[in-house]
């Protein structure tokens, strides 16, 4: 096979494809989605996504690395492997999205916005990733869902952990996160409408959304600043998930969502520049946006933002306002 990601950049038709390279098979079950399947059985199935916004070309670079390696026996997968670049025809344009934002569309909300090529796109990947995790041996499964960011931010790479009923995520997969080079660590507080939270509650992974840095055009990256990722994703596909060791550095900073700036009308406006880099710290009793007669102001001795934006959709969330807490509170003990 060519350069996938050339491939799907140039609209070459792959959908059902299939081969196999070493021990490994692999298929093509939709355009830009590409399952690799070891002949051994493996307990772990692995997600990784990159370009669910188009303009984000770090991440999807690192995944055609990697794709690359596996094709020219570089890696030899130990895990079930889907590959998804995900708003092909962003990409195309170098464009976060053409019509609405596709990590918006995940769930109830592609049916609602089936106008639109982005939402049937988030249904395609929807069916193929539940389709990818229901295999019977999948004792393990993994998503990573990688991005980059539109403005600065104080913490560069971060993770953002989707809700789950039980309040608690598995030590493992923590552990694996704190071996990846992340400042900062994101717990969301209730469900949305994201690729990861999708994969989190209906497919039941342990998902992550990974901000990884800033928005650059194809080829102007500096690849060497995400070796730690790089080699975490490799590591993650090429050994025994999980690992025997459990135990996590804590030098990333744990935040949990405290509220939702939520765009109730057009008439919505921050009360800072919604260029204000992620992180940014506010303190009690400041004005953080109004909508129409309604304040939102900080309830917490101190706040953090994170994505602020005035320009989206109506109903959606204009900015996360986070506080400070624990990672210990929040890991799930696993039985040895």
């Amino acid at each position: 096979m060519t350069n996938f990601l050339h491939s799907t950049l140039n609209d070459v038709p792959m959908e059902g494809k299939h081969g196999v390279v070493g021990n490994v098979k692999w298929h093509c079950p939709a355009q830009g989605i590409l399952v690799f399947e070891p002949e051994v059985d493996a307990e772990a199935s692995v997600v990784i996504s990159a370009g669910i916004h188009g303009n984000e070309t770090a991440p999807i670079e690192i995944v055609d690395q990697l794709i690359s390696d596996i094709l020219n026996e570089r890696v030899a997968p130990l895990t079930r492997t889907m590959f998804v670049f995900g708003n092909i025809e962003a990409m195309k344009q170098d464009k976060r999205y053409l019509d609405v934002d596709m990590n918006r569309l995940f769930g109830e909300e592609s049916a609602v916005l089936m106008d639109y090529p982005e939402a049937f796109r988030a249904q395609v990947i929807e069916f193929v990733t539940e389709d990818f995790f229901r295999h019977e041996k999948s004792k393990f499964k993994i998503h990573l869902d990688l991005h980059t960011a539109i403005r600065p931010s104080f913490h560069e790479r971060f993770g953002l952990l989707p809700y789950v009923e039980k309040g608690k995520y598995p030590r493992s997969f923590i552990s694996f996160l704190s071996t990846i080079d992340l400042d900062a660590m994101v717990i969301n507080h209730a469900p949305s409408t994201t690729y990861s939270y999708f994969t989190s509650h209906v497919c039941n992974a342990d998902s992550v959304t990974l901000e990884l840095g800033k928005a650059l055009p194809f080829g102007e990256n500096d690849l060497g600043k995400f070796k730690a990722i790089k080699d975490g994703m490799y590591r993650l596909i090429s050994k025994t998930y999980p690992s025997s060791d459990h135990s996590y550095d804590k030098s990333f900073q744990l935040y949990r969502v405290s509220q939702v700036l939520i765009k109730k009308s057009d008439a919505f406006l921050l009360n800072f520049d919604d260029e204000t880099p992620n992180f940014t710290s506010f303190s009690r009793g400041e004005l953080l946006a109004t909508d129409n007669n309604f304040e939102y102001r900080v309830e917490h001795d101190k706040e953090w933002v994170i994505f602020p934006n005035n320009n989206v959709r109506v109903g959606l969330r204009g900015g996360l306002m986070l506080v400070q807490d624990l990672i210990d509170d929040y890991c799930l003990n696993e039985n040895p």
